[in-house]
């Protein structure tokens, strides 16, 4: 039976004034079960459209029940200017308040989120737009000084439409106000992770809001600086689909990940859970790998280096998925992109939390295109930068997974920087004041390899290679000739027991049978057991110690005393 939206219409009006009411999405005005609604988290089951919550609503869904304190925030002045449009700034406040019940357009508390405690600012759109005024600045800096004081995760959700005109310079202000105390946060190497809800725009976003370690943005969510509305009437430009959505945001490298309603809880307590773990079992790991310099017998340079570029090898997402034991993905560098030929994020192993970065390949041409064969663009290099910097203010080791044929020549990665981008990495791991181990995985092509190998230990699968240049580059341009591969394999000492007497690698990772292609699973544990070892050898050295002997093992490679003893070993 066909019923129009017109037929049903009436009745909604009698149900509504019964025990059972309907109401309309706003996203496509379809027809909806008000109980249904509410179960749903209110996102519209037709079209998914999120439909914006109060304050209150917003830390009933995220947080464990009953967990949520208020925290009391000074109170200001409410008309500090004497302000008045076509009704004076205090009758406003007082509708706003009468409306929504608060105080002003945040709420500020602790709570738990799956057993973690955090503190909570939220802001609520419905109170005059979620604009940031004195007491919102003020609210937000009163939980990030709570946060430092007890040493606890911040975690602000926002909706707002930025500044409060009502208040003038002194709303202003309240974004120097806000990234300072967010920026001490940062110093103190604590975490804050934002929400940014639809919509959140202008002095919110251009402070607090994008100050996070992690960037979320709630599906459908509208955010930028200037409003649509400011930009068409301004500069007058056409805007193109999707602009300033959620998914564009993704793509353009500008926040970490979009998540449904229903998964911000369960994302936002992996966060929580991983950023807060433990330093990991040191008695995890029993079994040892061969040792730096120790005899290992040299495999066919030529034959490893098909088994490294074997498509069934287990690329950085299979390992992240079978070797650790949790992983939430970060995308973008905050500034042009996400390159998906970078792999990164924050992970759990053997007990202990740590930020992984990996070259991405693929097993299938799709895959392998859309990646673009694992080689990076700049912004691949400044997303894993990005990251090493986000393990250094919170204290997590690094573990790098590298397998790539080099860095993506083409002009365009040119044009943005690929050098820049690769030479700052590898200047800022060379300094970086934790842990970093790194495991070449299959190929480890020239600069863009080096760009995740410069650490304090690099382990080395058995059939992986790390070269200056792919063999054919090489044969090409010394025998003049690309069918001299295999000879220039054998003469440029690329396999892991060459890297090991050359004191390049730290270890040698045994892989199962034929390789690790042949069983994924036992490829897994065997890089999970060389990993955990590392990290326990080197996690307990305190910042000054890893940096000296960094220092001195970068320092000493390519030595003429340690390429001799290398030679006749």
């Amino acid at each position: 039976m066909a019923l129009t939206r017109r037929r049903l219409r009436p009745a909604v009006l009698l149900l509504a004034a019964g025990p059972v009411s309907w109401t309309h999405c706003a996203g496509c005005g379809h027809l909806l079960y008000r109980r249904r609604l509410t179960r749903d988290l209110e996102v519209c089951s037709e079209c998914a459209h999120h439909h914006r919550l109060t304050a209150a609503e917003r830390v009933a869904q995220l947080t464990d029940p009953h967990s949520f304190r208020p925290v009391p925030v000074p109170a200001g002045p409410d008309d500090p200017l004497g302000f008045t449009d076509s009704r004076p700034y205090p009758e406003r406040l007082a509708a706003a308040r009468a409306a929504t019940g608060t105080d002003d357009a945040v709420l500020t508390g602790t709570a738990a989120v799956g057993g973690v405690e955090c503190v909570l600012v939220v802001l609520d759109f419905a109170f005059l737009g979620g604009s940031m005024g004195v007491a919102v600045g003020e609210a937000v800096v009163t939980a990030a000084d709570l946060a430092r004081a007890r040493s606890l995760p911040l975690v602000l959700v926002t909706a707002s439409g930025g500044a409060r005109m009502q208040e003038g310079v002194l709303s202003l202000m309240q974004m120097a106000r806000t990234a300072q105390a967010v920026a001490r946060l940062r110093e103190a190497g604590l975490l804050t992770v934002c929400l940014l809800t639809d919509p959140t725009f202008g002095g919110v976003t251009a402070s607090f809001a994008s100050l996070g370690d992690v960037l979320i943005a709630e599906s459908g969510a509208r955010v930028g600086f200037a409003g649509p509305r400011v930009i068409r009437q301004t500069v007058r430009e056409e805007l193109p689909e999707g602009f300033q959505r959620a998914p564009s945001l993704l793509a353009q490298g500008l926040v970490d990940r979009v998540e449904d309603r229903e998964q911000l809880r369960p994302v936002l307590s992996r966060l929580l859970r991983l950023h807060t773990a433990g330093a990991g079992d040191d008695l995890a790991v029993i079994q040892h790998l061969p040792q730096a310099r120790e005899a290992v017998t040299v495999p066919d340079a030529w034959e490893v280096v098909g088994r490294a570029r074997h498509t069934g090898r287990p690329t950085t997402r299979d390992y992240l998925a079978s070797a650790f034991d949790d992983f939430v993905e970060l995308h973008g560098d905050r500034a042009h992109g996400d390159d998906p030929a970078v792999v990164g994020g924050v992970a759990a192993i053997g007990g202990r939390s740590v930020v992984v970065v990996g070259h991405q390949k693929g097993h299938d041409t799709a895959e392998l295109v859309r990646t673009n064969f694992g080689m990076p663009h700049p912004e691949g290099y400044r997303k894993a930068l990005r990251l090493f910097r986000h393990a250094e203010r919170l204290g997590l080791p690094v573990v790098t997974l590298i397998d790539t044929p080099g860095a993506y020549p083409g002009v365009a990665a040119e044009q943005r920087g690929q050098s820049i981008a690769i030479a700052e990495l590898i200047a800022a791991s060379s300094r970086l004041r934790v842990p970093l181990v790194g495991v070449v995985t299959g190929e480890g092509g020239s600069g863009g390899a080096l760009a995740l190998a410069t650490g304090d230990r690099l382990l080395v699968l058995e059939n992986a290679f790390f070269s200056v240049i792919s063999p054919e580059g090489c044969a090409s341009i010394l025998w003049r000739t690309a069918e001299a591969a295999p000879q220039a394999a054998q003469a440029l000492r690329l396999t892991a027991p060459d890297l090991l007497r050359l004191g390049i690698a730290d270890q040698v990772v045994p892989e199962p049978g034929d390789g690790a292609h042949a069983d994924p699973s036992a490829a897994a544990g065997l890089l999970r057991t060389a990993v955990v070892t590392a990290l326990n050898q080197i996690c307990p050295w305190d910042a000054e110690s890893l940096l000296r002997e960094r220092e001195q093992r970068i320092g000493r490679l390519g030595q003429t005393s340690l390429l001799a003893e290398g030679a006749t070993a």
